[in-house]
């Protein structure tokens, strides 16, 4: 593809018993390093989170995983981490956790729209 930009992205992940190792698709970061474009989106549905008996409520999760938003936009209001290049804020987001907000490992991909192509996978991958 001529002029197509590659991008990474990684699913965000509610993880309700991290020793299950069961988790909840509730969100996707998505990162272009050459076009210095980030952005992240969450939707956490409250009957997954129940299907798996979560201990944490639809409104707790997503007060959590707004982090990852915030981040993903960059700036002041995301702390020194926001003032970071995207590169680097995404790799924060996406490295190995052992929590309950985990993210999957990034995937690339090749696309000359990154706004359509995050709604897709935001389709496909979260809703």
């Amino acid at each position: 593809m001529h002029d197509a930009d590659l991008y990474e992205y990684a699913v965000l992940r509610y993880v309700p018993r991290v020793e299950r190792e069961e988790f909840i698709n509730v969100g996707l970061v998505m990162m272009c390093k050459r076009r210095r474009w980030m952005r992240a989106a969450i939707n956490v549905d409250p009957a997954r989170l129940a299907a798996l008996g979560a201990p944490h409520s639809s409104p707790e999760v997503e007060t959590q995983m707004r982090t990852f938003t915030s981040v993903a936009e960059g700036g002041h209001q995301a702390g020194r981490l926001g003032e970071c290049p995207v590169e680097e804020r995404f790799r924060w987001l996406t490295a190995v956790k052992s929590s309950c907000l985990q993210t999957s490992r990034p995937h690339p991909g090749l696309t000359r729209n990154l706004d359509s192509e995050f709604d897709r996978l935001f389709a496909l991958l979260v809703l």
